[in-house]
């Protein structure tokens, strides 16, 4: 007996083995994906419920691999800036004053609507008041890798930076085993924001606590210049010889790296995540995408937060990687349209060490699946699904959305809690941020 058949699908599996059913339907029973076929003219299996896609793509739950979930409060706050009057004069100033807890909630309920809504089942996220975060992610039905974050002057919620890792060590060991779908981790903003001894210190407890590592890397123009003057080195080798690169530890942006940071990566076996639209409204750069996976390096995809970006959405994220590169190359191979669904999908879950777990409709992994509505102009005809689900579709084209079994979405309309009292919590928040400006 399943408890959800979902059939008349096109099944964009994942999986090498199973490739794109055309025809097909997916079984769950518990958490687990249980059946994965081609329909049948046979008796269908016994099911609890039957869902019909109605010619729909089934596909993996995406995979934002980065992102800063309270931060969609700042949506749109101070746009058109470089980063670093973004950051100083605009971001960390609002953040002093208004990551309050209550606020913390507010905006990662408003991130997580948005993020299941737009049929992402897993995000990585790194930031301040991480306790308040994972509360907020547990009752959203949300699946998440959360940083607890670290850097070297007053933050919200730790006044004294001294405590910054003391405070991450104590996050991880609150979350570890509390819920499923939460991992808790360590997040060091970046090498600039803080010293060598607290990245060795934040990477160590991380070590010691079997927690994924986060860390912003070599995002802008300057920042390389900045640490080989500091450490005579460039950001990537600085954090290898402070021993922070491994398996474990997952970089963001990577824009400016040169050959031999990208050798460095890939013989440590660090992921890194591709955040392409915050990078160029930023003017960061882009990423040396077709570099990095030519070096065999595990690449995931990322919005970064609402405040730089300015959405959550991971298909605008992914057309947008698969265009860009082309754009940057001057190549209509690079970034293949199966190459970018691969990184919001099973290469995220790898990025975050949950490729066993996620990432691809296969039996025996955990049901999180993604209808997208297919019946539409803008959708008709299709040819290739992968093609269609990178270059086509919008978030707004997802029908259902589970997680773990569970219905989060259902009809466009989301299950695991009411979203209008939050949309006006965020608007008030906004009233008072606009009035302190």
């Amino acid at each position: 007996m399943l408890d959800c058949l979902i059939h008349n699908a096109v099944v964009v599996t994942q999986d090498d083995d199973l490739g794109v059913l055309s025809a097909g339907m997916v079984g769950v029973r518990g958490d687990r994906i249980a059946l994965v076929e081609r329909n049948g003219g046979g008796t269908p299996p016994e099911t609890r419920e039957a869902v019909d896609a109605q010619g729909g793509i089934l596909m993996p739950g995406l995979i934002n691999a980065h992102t800063h979930l309270p931060m969609s409060l700042f949506r749109g706050l101070a746009d058109d800036l470089p980063l670093a009057v973004w950051l100083n004069e605009h971001i960390f100033p609002a953040e002093a004053r208004f990551i309050t807890p209550d606020n913390v909630r507010t905006g990662t309920l408003l991130a997580c609507a948005e993020l299941l809504l737009g049929g992402v089942t897993t995000c990585c996220d790194g930031y301040f008041r991480e306790n308040e975060v994972a509360a907020a992610v547990a009752d959203s039905g949300l699946r998440a890798v959360l940083g607890q974050g670290v850097i070297d002057f007053p933050a919200p919620g730790v006044s004294d930076p001294a405590d910054n890792v003391v405070h991450a060590a104590q996050f991880v060991k609150r979350w570890q085993g509390r819920n499923g779908r939460i991992t808790p981790a360590i997040f060091c903003h970046s090498p600039y924001t803080c010293g060598g001894d607290t990245l060795a210190a934040a990477k160590q407890a991380a070590r010691e606590l079997g927690a994924p590592f986060l860390i912003h890397l070599a995002e802008t123009r300057g920042e390389p210049a900045l640490i080989a003057g500091a450490e005579g080195r460039s950001p990537t080798r600085y954090l290898d010889a402070l021993g922070l690169l491994d398996s474990d530890t997952i970089l963001v942006h990577g824009v400016w790296l040169d050959a031999t940071d990208i050798q460095c990566i890939a013989a440590s076996g660090a992921a890194m995540v591709h955040c392409p639209e915050s990078n160029m409204k930023l003017a960061s750069g882009a990423m040396p995408l077709p570099d990095l996976l030519a070096a065999g390096i595990t690449v995931g995809l990322g919005t970064d937060g609402a405040a730089s970006n300015n959405d959550l959405d991971l298909f605008g994220e992914m057309d947008t990687a698969a265009k860009l590169h082309k754009a940057v190359r001057r190549d209509p191979t690079v970034a293949s349209a199966r190459e970018v669904l691969a990184m919001a999908t099973g290469e995220g879950a790898r990025a975050l060490g949950m490729g066993d777990r996620i990432g691809a409709v296969t039996p025996g992994k955990l049901a999180d699946l993604v209808v997208v509505e297919t019946r539409h102009p803008r959708l008709t005809p299709i040819y290739d699904p992968v093609s269609h689900l990178v270059y086509a579709a919008r978030s707004s084209d997802v029908r259902d959305v589970m997680v773990g079994g569970q219905w989060a979405v259902r009809n466009r309309e989301l299950l695991t809690f009411a979203t209008a009292p939050v949309m006006a919590d965020a608007r008030a928040v906004a009233k008072q941020i606009q009035g302190a400006r």
